[in-house]
């Protein structure tokens, strides 16, 4: 009998052992998944910032923030009055007139020419006359400088600055030039005059 127990013993002993072993096992193998799986998870991370790049992060900044991120640049432009929208509106419009006058500038060499001014000059005032008014023309600026310099000498409050002036303030050349003090068949004359030097200058190579 005592053989037969002491042998119960050492079988509950060794199942004990066994078991206790298997626990051990386990619980390392998961330690191991888990430590693993986030390493991967760590360095796909990395990888998406490689691959995606500054856009890519952007890309999924809505995701991330739970649209936080979207509402809050849809929401620039009524913080600001509409001030942002038309802001940028401004400067796209500045940039196509500008983009638009360099290829003139290129095709018609003469225009410059015919008002004693180098090409630079004239972009540089163009472009200086955009910031204050980014829906000028071209053709509008290069009339007004034509007008103010046939003009100038007989009427010294008609010059560039002043015509752009009433240009920006939405007048046409004609009414500004009334209010500048001539009638109405004078500017008329005046717009008509500078027309034609303005298409003889280009045809000056």
């Amino acid at each position: 009998m005592e053989s037969k127990h002491s042998k119960r013993l050492i079988c509950l002993g060794l199942l004990s052992l066994f078991i206790f072993g298997a626990c051990i096992n386990a619980s390392a193998q998961g330690r191991g998944r888990g430590g693993g799986g986030g390493r991967p998870s760590g360095n796909s991370g990395m990888g998406g910032r490689g691959a995606g790049g500054v856009d890519g992060g952007l890309g999924r900044a809505s995701d991330r923030s739970d649209g936080r991120s979207d509402r809050g640049l849809g929401t620039a432009s009524d913080k600001s009055g509409g001030r942002s929208d038309a802001g940028l509106d401004r400067a796209r419009a500045a940039s196509e007139n500008s983009r638009k006058a360099d290829e003139e500038l290129r095709q018609n060499p003469g225009l410059a020419k015919g008002m004693n001014m180098s090409a630079n000059d004239l972009r540089s005032g163009y472009q200086a006359a955009l910031a204050t008014n980014p829906d000028l023309k071209f053709g509008q600026f290069v009339a007004a400088n034509r007008i103010a310099k046939n003009l100038g000498d007989r009427n010294p409050n008609i010059t560039t600055g002043a015509i752009l002036q009433g240009l920006a303030d939405g007048k046409s050349i004609g009414q500004r030039l009334q209010e500048l003090g001539l009638n109405s068949k004078e500017a008329k004359d005046a717009e008509k005059t500078a027309d034609r030097e303005i298409k003889e200058s280009k045809r000056q190579k």
